[in-house]
């Protein structure tokens, strides 16, 4: 079915139907947050060690991509969501064993499977909701998206923190390294043990959303069949390969995704180095998301009313690099919303308005044009989402030698990237 034969009833409930979907994704994306500094105290890791738990988990979109670009060929994108809602339910449940054992490795397994499951789902619904309804109104879509995505990672560290921690491990963190090697190792299996039952509800969800969305209503979208124009443009291409926008589509993904999870992923650890306790700063990654959101809503309200989709984008990357190079450039204590902490810890957060608009920018622009090769598009900027593994260990690495603030150089790279795709790299059809 094409998109622009749907009824107005029927796109809105497939629109809800997707909402759903990425409420799912950022529930389980974000509690990645809470996560990193809970494995890294339960399984005794270094900075680097700890942010193995993003790299595990987003590396899945560069060897899941392609593969689930060509599932979705086969099955379609309903079926293909529904795979993918299995494969994070057998993830989830991979937590058990891990958690008996204490095995950070099986836990990264765990994550890894997870991780699958979600580039399937990814693969499948980005295009879907890019491509359902008019173009110029696709970043508005996207920005519902993101409100649901966001809502659902304002929810899951502060879920998850109130299932696994209690209000005396404060005092256990900290009498940790003077304890007895056969007593810590005790108090550690009794605090990894605490993931079992969350992870194994979260995982019957799961699959229950998977059988959902096999039985839902959402419509079959035909993209392998393109107009007369985009035929005629696209007759001699073979390959994604020849669509630079995409291309430069994918690299600005890379950089958007893993600007964004270094912020989210990192606030806990940099709050924590400046002497807050994990259980005030576990609510810095909500103060990010509800940023986002905040530009979410901005979004829709403003596009295309009063401002197109791509200068939004474009406002949106010059506020990052601004941002960016006031978290780096600014210190001085201050009291904000009952926290005591180094300004430049704010500006970190207020990056979370900056990325508010970015992913639902480059979109649009990036499979604009593409026609039969939008699924293999789309999968070649989920790839991109590798930004989200590789970023947090650059950061980690940066962070043991050069310390928690000066790691943060990386981030004015990625919006200086940004910025050359909003202003020109879109733009650019031939090689």
């Amino acid at each position: 079915m094409n998109s622009r034969t749907l009824s107005s009833r029927d796109t809105t409930i497939s629109i809800a139907i997707i909402g759903v979907l990425f409420f799912v994704f950022g529930f389980v994306t974000w509690v990645n947050a809470i996560l990193i500094p809970y494995f890294k105290i339960a399984c005794e890791l270094t900075n680097f060690q700890s942010y193995l738990v993003a790299f595990a988990f987003y590396i899945s979109y560069l060897v899941m991509s392609v593969p689930a670009s060509l599932l979705l060929k086969k099955v379609g994108f309903k079926r293909g969501m529904m795979v993918g809602f299995f494969t994070m339910s057998v993830g989830a449940m991979i937590f058990i064993p891990a958690a008996l054992s204490r095995a950070y490795l099986v836990f990264l397994t765990g994550l890894f499977t997870i991780g699958v499951g979600l580039a399937i789902l990814q693969t499948a619904a980005n295009p879907y909701i890019t491509v359902l309804g008019p173009h110029d109104r696709a970043a508005q879509r996207i920005s519902i998206m993101g409100i649901c995505n966001k809502m659902a990672g304002i929810l899951a560290p502060l879920l998850f923190a109130a299932a696994i921690l209690r209000p005396t491990d404060s005092d256990l963190f900290k009498q940790l390294p003077t304890m007895e090697p056969t007593v810590r190792a005790a108090a550690l299996d009794a605090l990894i043990r605490r993931v079992i039952v969350p992870y194994s509800v979260v995982s019957v969800v799961l699959m229950g959303l998977g059988l959902l969305i096999w039985r839902s209503p959402l419509p079959e979208i035909d993209t392998e069949h393109e107009s007369d124009d985009l035929a005629i443009a696209n007759a001699d291409k073979t390959s994604i390969l020849q669509f630079p926008q995409a291309v430069l589509g994918a690299v600005a993904i890379f950089f958007h995704v893993g600007a964004q999870v270094v912020a989210i992923d990192t606030v806990i650890g940099y709050a924590t180095s400046m002497g807050l306790s994990i259980l005030e700063a576990k609510v810095f990654p909500s103060y990010i998301l509800t940023a986002t959101i905040t530009g979410y809503i901005i979004g829709i309200s403003a596009i295309p009313k009063w401002i197109r989709q791509v200068n939004a984008f474009r406002i949106c990357t010059g506020l990052g690099l601004i941002f960016s190079l006031l978290l780096l450039t600014t210190s001085g204590r201050v009291t904000l919303l009952g926290h005591t902490t180094d300004i430049s810890l704010w500006f970190l957060i207020s990056l979370g308005l900056a990325n508010s608009l970015i992913w639902a920018g480059i979109w649009p622009l990036a499979l604009d044009g593409l026609g039969r090769f939008t699924k293999v598009g789309a999968s070649l900027l989920i790839m991109g989402l590798c930004g989200n593994a590789l970023m947090p260990l650059v950061y980690g690495h940066f962070a043991d030698v050069y310390g928690t603030k000066s790691a943060y150089w990386l981030l004015p790279v990625c919006y200086s990237y940004l910025i050359f795709y909003a202003g020109y790299g879109h733009k650019i059809r031939r090689w």
